[in-house]
């Protein structure tokens, strides 16, 4: 059996995430699927993560290519969070995860309608689908505000968590474009602010995304999901596939059959190549600056070959990473914008002048492309909050 050391480990994610300078690329589909695709629960994720790969950084091209080009794509995906791909990859994403949601959201919804009283849940439901397509059609892209002020029906006040201490209500339309979402029918178009806006206007999946998200086979696409991920980020563990993806046990390990995927030995641990995966590489020495949520961070459950002890508070204790940087494969520091638009950072360890200097130079990038918008990290790491009191 193949034995891969940490050392190649890190080297692979240099070369294969194109954190490389000479690897810096302008193709923003190509970058988004090396990346199998760039998570968006926080939509400054993915804006900062393609300016770190690319070789001429532009926060208008990050949105053409949403919004104009409409070559990225975002849905909801592995772990019911949000994530922007490539259209292939999103019809991947939607069969191999989306739509297993779509059942339990669907109970869901039907039992804070049953609760609000509403007789028959499931064809309110369904009518609610249909008059919202209907208007989606009509007046193109709109916000769910719009589409409650537009149908009154939509405006009902669901009761969430009735009799507990976190009971609220909820407007309807609200949950309906979830459900709409899960199911494909609709798609998130642009956002009703500036590039850190997460408020979507939506869109019917057809018009947005000529052939939508398509009806692929849910097995056959977890394995092309499971190969894909192995090649971008592999080698990998069963338990970090499963933990990436959000399957089963199970289903993990069906995918990975499935994919054919090719044990490995890591450090004493059983791990996973891509069929055919002999690659190996030497990078030279590099630097990165990456948002919350980078799908570099977030790759792996276990991370200790690339996140040092002195470096766990990069993360939050649900496991989401603030931003970091990066030397050479591994986690050194972090940073945070501060609410006058200073980059403020702080180093888990002691790092080389010269290696500092290269992380100013991409800090100041960034800087440069945010100008004077100023953002708020949704899942900031532990020490996000020190950087910013300091």
């Amino acid at each position: 059996m193949r034995v891969i050391g940490v050392g190649e480990r890190r080297a692979r994610l240099a070369e294969r995430h194109r954190l490389l300078p000479r690897q810096r690329t302008d193709d923003l589909p190509t970058l988004a699927d090396d990346l199998v695709a760039l998570h968006s629960s926080d939509p400054v994720t993915v804006y900062l993560s393609a300016l770190a790969r690319m070789a001429t950084p532009s926060i208008q091209a990050v949105s053409d290519a949403l919004y104009v080009e409409r070559s990225l794509v975002r849905h909801h995906a592995m772990r019911r969070t949000l994530w922007v791909g490539t259209p292939p990859t999103v019809r991947r994403l939607h069969a191999a995860a989306t739509r297993a949601l779509v059942p339990v959201e669907r109970r869901r919804t039907c039992a804070m309608l049953a609760a609000s009283g509403v007789a028959d849940p499931e064809s309110w439901l369904d009518g609610a689908r249909n008059l919202v397509l209907s208007d989606l059609e009509t007046h193109g892209p709109s916000t769910a505000r719009e589409l409650g002020t537009r149908i009154p029906a939509l405006a009902r006040p669901l009761q969430l968590a009735s009799g507990t201490q976190y009971a609220a209500t909820q407007a309807a339309h609200t949950r309906v474009t979830l459900n709409l979402g899960f199911t494909g029918d609709i798609l998130r178009a642009r956002p009703t602010g500036s590039w850190v806006n997460g408020a979507y206007r939506y869109a019917v999946a057809e018009a947005w995304l000529p052939g939508g998200l398509g009806d692929r086979d849910p097995a056959e696409a977890a394995a092309e999901l499971a190969d894909h991920y192995l090649r971008r980020f592999g080698p990998a563990t069963t338990t970090d596939l499963q933990w990436w993806t959000g399957w089963t046990k199970t289903g993990t390990v069906r995918a990975l059959a499935a994919a054919a995927a090719v044990p490995v030995e890591m450090d004493g641990v059983r791990g996973w190549l891509a069929a055919g995966d002999d690659g190996a590489t030497d990078p030279e020495p590099w630097v990165a600056v990456l948002p919350s949520l980078d799908p570099t961070t977030m790759g792996w459950k276990e991370r200790d070959w690339y996140l040092p002890a002195a470096a766990a508070d990069a993360f939050d204790r649900r496991g989401n990473a603030g931003p970091t940087l990066w030397v050479d494969g591994r986690v050194v520091g972090a940073w945070a914008q501060t609410k006058d638009g200073r980059l403020l950072t702080h180093y888990f360890e002691r790092v080389p002048a010269d290696r500092r200097d290269e992380l100013s130079e991409r800090l100041a990038m960034i800087s440069e492309q945010v100008g004077d918008t100023r953002f708020t990290v949704r899942f900031p790491g532990l020490i996000q909050p020190r950087i910013l009191s300091a």
